[in-house]
């Protein structure tokens, strides 16, 4: 990403400034990952005690950096094709063994879902578990949906294409694959509910996030549980390993490489700092993968998403789009998107003062009433972003500007990737 970023405006202060938003979103998405790896080892094992959980998650986390390690970039691109395969097969075999338990009939599992809760007819209330304040719904959806595109672990997969058609043709290929997986989800969550039941599933290890394979429990017994566990945990490795590695290129590329060492790093050291910050980083995410065992995996994603909307959104398509754009606008809307959805993660009742919240209820410091701050620091990094560059005094090369919007419409001038 800070290669985009960096094209025509001041390498060093957009390179820092890009590599630390990649390393705060990428921390936040491996807090949800190793939450989800936690709870469903220990739904496969049996174990319901916090100390267990807490080995597992270890364990799981340090399997995670050895893979990473030894795979590389290769081996995370085969498990990652291989298990986008086996988890949309996987949902669209459930969901049809769901539609045909109940006659094709969507409403009757949404009637069955009913049935089985005990809150009735509110779980078919859009945005039930966000109360009475549909801003933090509308918060939500902003960042699920402009936070896709700034995500830096998705944005690195365009450099394993052969060229911009390629890259055209796999958004794509992608966007109709998600949205059909989409689709299936929820299908299967409230065939969970229907099959299973909502407060079974709030009881068992991982919690909410156990709602996928004891639906395959219910369906297929063991043997369908074991394949979507392991499709399941598939995805974990997948997600986690570009993780790794997307924190780890930033870091060595463009804090060591073009920042500490001015472009003059050789290519055997930055390949050695990078696996350095894997170890590193996946012994932070450990330590945090413990801290949020028992929190809504989609919930903490979500608020990666914020990350990644706030900070490296705007500056991404005003990059593209404006000529106008100048560094002081760019360093100015990454660290102030960055640091305002922060802010207002850690003054929200995700942190302190509910029985769901990281601190629990005997801690209380929130004063934002939203559970997602997209809907604030969103506009905050747009807005910073333009005015740091109509403040700015220096213009940047406007031939620079050019080539890249060249490059961007057309993909012709990128050089073609190296592999290593």
């Amino acid at each position: 990403m800070a290669d985009v970023l960096s094209f025509r405006l001041k390498q060093r202060p957009v390179r820092m400034a890009a590599a630390i938003t990649t390393l705060a979103v990428t921390l936040f998405y491996l807090l949800a990952q190793m939450a989800g790896a936690g709870g469903l080892v220990s739904l496969l094992l049996g174990i319901d005690d916090r100390l267990g959980q807490s080995i597992v998650v270890a364990v799981v986390g340090v399997l995670m950096i050895v893979y990473v390690l030894i795979g590389g970039m290769k081996g995370t691109t085969w498990v990652q094709i291989i298990k986008a395969w086996l988890l949309i097969g996987a949902a669209f075999a459930m969901t049809i063994w769901v539609l045909v338990l109940n006659g094709f009939n969507l409403s009757a599992v949404l009637d069955r879902a009913i049935e089985a809760s005990s809150n009735g007819a509110a779980i078919l209330a859009p945005g039930l578990q966000y109360g009475t304040n549909p801003l933090d719904f509308l918060s939500l959806g902003m960042a699920l949906v402009l936070g896709t595109a700034g995500l830096p672990h998705v944005l690195m997969r365009f450099y394993t294409v052969p060229t911009a058609k390629e890259a055209r043709k796999s958004v794509v290929w992608a966007i109709w694959l998600i949205g059909a997986f989409y689709v299936f989800t929820l299908e299967l969550g409230y065939g969970a509910a229907a099959l299973v039941g909502p407060e079974t599933i709030a009881a068992a290890p991982g919690k909410v996030n156990s709602a996928a394979p004891l639906l395959a429990l219910e369906l297929g017994g063991p043997i369908l549980l074991g394949v979507v566990s392991a499709i399941a945990f598939a995805t974990i490795l997948a997600v986690v390993a570009g993780l790794a590695i997307t924190a780890a290129a930033s870091f060595a590329h463009d804090i060591y490489g073009n920042v500490i060492k001015r472009g003059k790093a050789a290519p055997e050291d930055e390949v050695r700092v990078g696996k350095v910050t894997v170890v590193v980083l996946g012994i932070v995410a450990i330590a945090g993968g413990i801290g949020v065992q028992g929190q809504n995996i989609a919930f903490l994603v979500a608020l990666a998403f914020a990350v990644a909307a706030s900070a490296n959104l705007p500056t991404i398509l005003y990059s593209l789009y404006w000529k106008g754009f100048t560094t002081r606008g760019a360093v100015w809307s990454m660290y102030g998107g960055l640091i305002s959805a922060l802010v207002l993660i850690t003054f929200s009742h995700v942190v302190s003062g509910s029985e769901t919240s990281l601190l629990g209820a005997g801690v209380d410091f929130a004063w934002f009433p939203l559970s997602n701050p997209g809907i604030i620091s969103i506009p905050l990094g747009f807005f910073l972003g333009w005015l740091g560059s109509v403040t700015s005094r220096q213009r940047e090369d406007p031939r620079l500007a050019a080539e890249m919007e060249v490059r961007a419409l057309t993909g012709h001038g990128a050089e073609p990737p190296v592999h290593h």
